[in-house]
């Protein structure tokens, strides 16, 4: 179905609240500070992580192995001292992905995990809006994210009160959040969506036409996949945005045998070079069944890291646009969170309430 529209700040007029930045406080209420562990490469760490080693010997060199082992080390016998948890996103690093995170995948998985978490202390390897998330579906837990800088420019491009006005210029119509927004925003939404699922979400309101906001890069490819009428906001992603048609034909040019899948959030000209277009999770388990040769996967270059981690037969040819934002999160940073229980996730009660309907909303959808 063609595009019904696509909007911005200055095209509902008037000047809107800048948006807010992330808030974080440092963790007061669970638990002490901890003494920060040694961090000298021992025979004993050597030993201790020689398991977690060789899934990454792949794609970490024997000569950075050591500086990392000492963090991994304390970072996992830290969280069992803590009661915590590591939830990381698939952009994350191998090391961390790999070697720390109790549980990983895309934004829809994590958001679904982090409804079953037991322990008492959330750590998000992400940014800032999966921070968010998980706080919002867990609010009598203590979530924390290890730099609270860790942003996002589709999050960063809207607020609720953009919404407030789009509702107020289209009434009537419903609106679908992707998980890339603030608290604020999902508070305004009727629903959320992730790439895995934005088709079904749009599909399961029956409107005839929806707003979908922020990714205009995204809206456009819902709108290729149904017969609703997408009205989208002119939000994008600043990795995936970053990515051209030209560059992936010189790809094929260079190897026509070459597999190229790609990220939704990628411009129109991008996906329809591409042999397969998903999620981030689609997109792993697109490499696990079909094995290729030689693959370029286009999306945030640390999730090829950890694709050949899994699978070394497979040859990543790597474009490789780095996430900003997913790379202030390091293993020092995970280990000041559990010593120094920061920084915490804290959102407003009111706006979480409201915040969490949509965000539960979208994942008791029945498949």
């Amino acid at each position: 179905m063609p595009m019904a529209g696509i909007y911005g700040p200055e095209d509902l007029g008037g000047s809107l609240a800048a948006h807010p930045a992330p808030q974080s406080r440092q963790q007061q209420a669970h638990g002490r500070e901890l003494t920060m562990p040694s961090l000298e490469w021992t025979p004993e760490v050597e030993r201790a992580t020689a398991h977690l080693y060789e899934r990454v010997k792949n794609v970490i060199s024997p000569v950075e192995w050591p500086l990392m082992a000492p963090y991994v080390k304390a970072i996992n016998e830290l969280k069992v001292t803590r009661n915590a948890v590591i939830l990381a996103h698939n952009y994350q690093t191998p090391e961390i992905f790999h070697c720390v995170a109790d549980i990983v995948g895309d934004s829809l998985q994590l958001a679904i995990e982090a409804t079953k978490v037991k322990s008492d202390i959330i750590i998000q390897c992400g940014v800032h809006f999966m921070a968010e998330t998980s706080k919002i579906l867990n609010p009598n837990k203590t979530v924390l994210i290890p730099d609270s800088r860790a942003g996002c420019s589709l999050a960063a491009s809207i607020t609720g009160a953009d919404v407030r006005l789009l509702r107020e210029r289209f009434p009537g119509v419903p609106v679908v959040a992707y998980v890339n927004t603030s608290a604020d925003v999902k508070a305004e939404v009727d629903i959320c969506c992730t790439s895995s699922n934005a088709v079904q979400v749009v599909e399961s309101l029956n409107a005839p036409t929806v707003i979908f906001l922020p990714d205009q890069y995204l809206a456009r490819y819902v709108a290729s996949q149904t017969k609703v009428k997408i009205i989208a906001w002119k939000g994008a992603c600043e990795v995936h945005e970053r990515f051209t048609g030209d560059e992936l034909r010189a790809y094929r040019e260079a190897d026509p045998s070459v597999q190229i899948i790609a990220h939704p959030e990628c411009p129109p000209d991008v996906l329809a070079e591409a042999d397969f277009t998903g999620s981030t999770a689609h997109m792993i388990n697109w490499v696990r069944n079909k094995h290729p040769k030689r693959v370029v996967m286009i999306t945030e270059c640390s999730m090829a890291d950890n694709v050949q981690a899994e699978l070394p037969d497979v040859e990543m040819v790597r474009p490789c646009n780095l996430c900003p934002h997913m790379k202030r999160i390091t293993l020092a940073k995970i280990l000041d969170s559990l010593v120094y229980l920061r920084e915490e996730v804290v959102i407003d009660p009111m706006i979480a309430e409201k915040a969490r309907r949509s965000v539960e909303r979208m994942i008791n959808l029945k498949n």
